[in-house]
């Protein structure tokens, strides 16, 4: 059951383990933020070049205040969160500093899917989060297609598919969106909401892109 499969995620994460999670967009590995024993696997797991920031993900917006300094009104965030979006913000004190050393800035993530929200939700601290494939391959929506990735992971959550398999759009992961300077944005990676996004950011709030 549901209650189970959280309750297992938590205690693998809170062992230093590797989780495969289903989001709002692809497939995700998550481990805790805090642990710098967790994140080193997540690098190693990925293949990935150590330059790359890995994003935090939170249960609710109400979270992000402990771990950055947010420079745009609580309503925006709000409009773009929980969401396929990654928002770019200073990070605080607070964020373990092995957690991307090389960077002020932190993307945080809550995703629009009530299981990694809940997972989230019951971890003290915040899980780092990043997609279930080898770098600079293409994203997953099914946990078949990042088989090669199983053993190296403490458990796996299927989910079933995310959105159309056939579809080269579903796997675009988040819209990330660097929010750091006050008054402008800058798209980082268009993703699978950008049109919304830069919507909001624009029309509703009078942000200006960093470009311009």
């Amino acid at each position: 059951g549901w209650r189970e499969a959280v309750a297992a995620a938590v205690g693998a994460l809170q062992a230093g383990g590797l989780v495969a999670v289903p989001t709002d967009t692809v497939y995700g590995v998550a481990c805790l933020a805090q642990d710098s024993g967790a994140v080193r696997s997540i690098y190693s797991l990925k293949g990935r070049n150590g330059g790359k920031p890995l994003a935090i993900c939170l249960g609710d917006v109400d979270r992000l205040y402990r771990y950055c300094h947010v420079n745009v009104p609580d309503e925006l965030l709000r409009d773009l969160l929980p969401g396929p979006v990654t928002l770019v913000l200073k990070r605080s004190e607070e964020l373990n500093k092995d957690l991307n050393p090389f960077t002020s800035l932190v993307g945080v993530r809550i995703p629009n899917h009530p299981f990694i929200r809940e997972v989230a939700r019951a971890c003290s601290g915040p899980l780092a989060l990043t997609s279930a494939n080898i770098s600079s391959r293409a994203s997953t929506l099914t946990v078949s297609e990042f088989q090669d990735l199983w053993p190296q992971l403490s458990l796996i959550i299927d989910g079933g598919p995310i959105g159309d398999v056939q579809s080269p759009e579903c796997r675009l992961g988040s819209t990330v969106v660097d929010l750091s300077v006050p008054g402008k944005f800058s798209i980082i990676r268009p993703g699978c909401a950008l049109t919304s996004t830069v919507e909001i950011l624009r029309q509703k709030y009078g942000l200006i892109p960093e470009s311009s």
